[in-house]
């Protein structure tokens, strides 16, 4: 008798403060389940993001928020995991949704997160146990290819998305 192979799970995570949550990040979200054919992708809203200032909405408005603008599509969830994991570091969520999950993560940022990645808490082993997903941003395609994360890296250690640019950002819209 065969042993059956169960089949890995595909599960993406785009972690952000989401102050607010737009169609940005939905469109992204929508073309990486098609793409990638993920199982489903977690949208991680965090408390505080280290590296910004404090956002403007509390937790449970943008969580809120979140959840509205991702209420038809079955394969997207929002949840904060910064109580349960006592952490808002991106290394510790993957690592909690690994441990509770026999899958393959893939993290999604934009190009312009990728140029400060390096800055991240433990930023190399995030590559090492999830596929780091780059969608493009309107400025930062010179910045991107000879930024650090790509140069320690390497190429093969980065998806690249071929995905329209939206120009839209929860900073231009608070402005």
């Amino acid at each position: 008798m065969k042993a059956s192979k169960k089949k890995l799970k595909k599960i993406g995570v785009l972690g952000g403060t989401f102050d607010p949550p737009h169609l940005g990040h939905l469109e992204i979200s929508k073309f990486a389940i098609k793409k990638l054919k993920l199982s489903f992708l977690i949208w991680a809203v965090t408390k505080k993001n280290p590296l910004k200032k404090s956002p403007f909405k509390s937790l449970k408005i943008r969580i809120s928020l979140s959840r509205k603008i991702v209420n038809k599509i079955k394969k997207i969830r929002v949840k904060s995991f910064d109580k349960l994991i006592k952490s808002s570091k991106t290394i510790n969520l993957i690592r909690h949704i690994k441990k509770s999950n026999d899958s393959t993560i893939y993290f999604l940022m934009g190009s312009d997160n990728l140029i400060k990645f390096h800055r991240w808490h433990q930023w190399k082993e995030i590559a090492n146990v999830s596929k780091i997903v780059v969608f493009p941003r309107n400025g930062y395609l010179k910045k991107t290819l000879t930024c650090r994360a790509i140069k320690t890296l390497g190429k093969d250690k980065i998806l690249f998305m071929r995905s329209r640019k939206i120009d839209i950002s929860s900073s231009k819209i608070r402005k």
